[in-house]
């Protein structure tokens, strides 16, 4: 069957990228690419420690909102890394599987917050923007790592939009410390933990939507 056919079952996959005339999705399938993505997942799982610790110790929603979102992303980066080379099917599973896992989530932080409105008192504002610079430090880092491979498929895209979105958090997390120190409130706090949040779910529904689309033309 000519690689040309409209139904040819392969005529999109990276073998034959070459003669098919459709527009093929870098799948991560490349040295680069695995080198730079361990490097991130280390770099996400010294974040996670980092913290983890202040957000314990201080009883923010905003840390713990970063803390887990660094954690989700080194489990996400690792099976983005695992999935590479693997089928369309596989891999758009695995973008799914993440997407939902954001969704569960953004429910735990928003409830963390919401449990902190009610038996909480007002965190180290020094702190929380201290570490939430230090998230941004880091993201940026695995950022400029991961610029080049910004566009692919679900499974790469994935790993751009958590690590650009993270780059917003962390800002956001050393902006709502600015506020407490200001205000005395835990509510900025408070606040930023419920959006991010809310940023989490938004990031879930781009990656399904991605997935899915990706599924559709395999079996096309």
């Amino acid at each position: 069957m000519s690689p040309d056919a409209p139904d040819a079952p392969d005529a999109c996959l990276p073998a034959n990228r070459g003669g098919c005339g459709c527009e093929v999705k870098f799948d991560g399938a490349s040295p680069a690419y695995r080198r730079v993505l361990l490097a991130v997942i280390a770099i996400n799982l010294a974040g996670f420690i980092a913290i983890l610790i202040g957000s314990l110790a201080q009883g923010s929603a905003a840390l713990a909102a970063n803390a887990m979102d660094f954690l989700a992303d080194s489990a996400t980066y690792a099976i983005s890394l695992w999935v590479i080379g693997k089928s369309v099917q596989i891999r758009s599973g695995a973008a799914m599987f993440k997407s939902l896992s954001l969704v569960v989530m953004a429910i735990s932080v928003m409830g963390y917050a919401i449990w902190r409105a009610v038996t909480g008192q007002p965190p180290d504002g020094s702190v929380i923007t201290s570490l939430g610079l230090f998230g941004f430090a880091a993201n940026l880092v695995a950022a400029l790592l991961l610029v080049r491979y910004r566009e692919g498929d679900a499974n790469v895209r994935s790993v751009w939009l958590c690590t650009r979105n993270d780059l917003v958090h962390s800002l956001g997390v050393a902006g709502a410390g600015g506020l407490v120190w200001l205000t005395g409130s835990r509510w900025p706090d408070l606040l930023a933990g419920a959006l991010l949040g809310g940023v989490f779910l938004q990031s879930a529904f781009s990656i399904l939507q991605q997935a899915r689309r990706e599924m559709r033309e395999r079996a096309a």
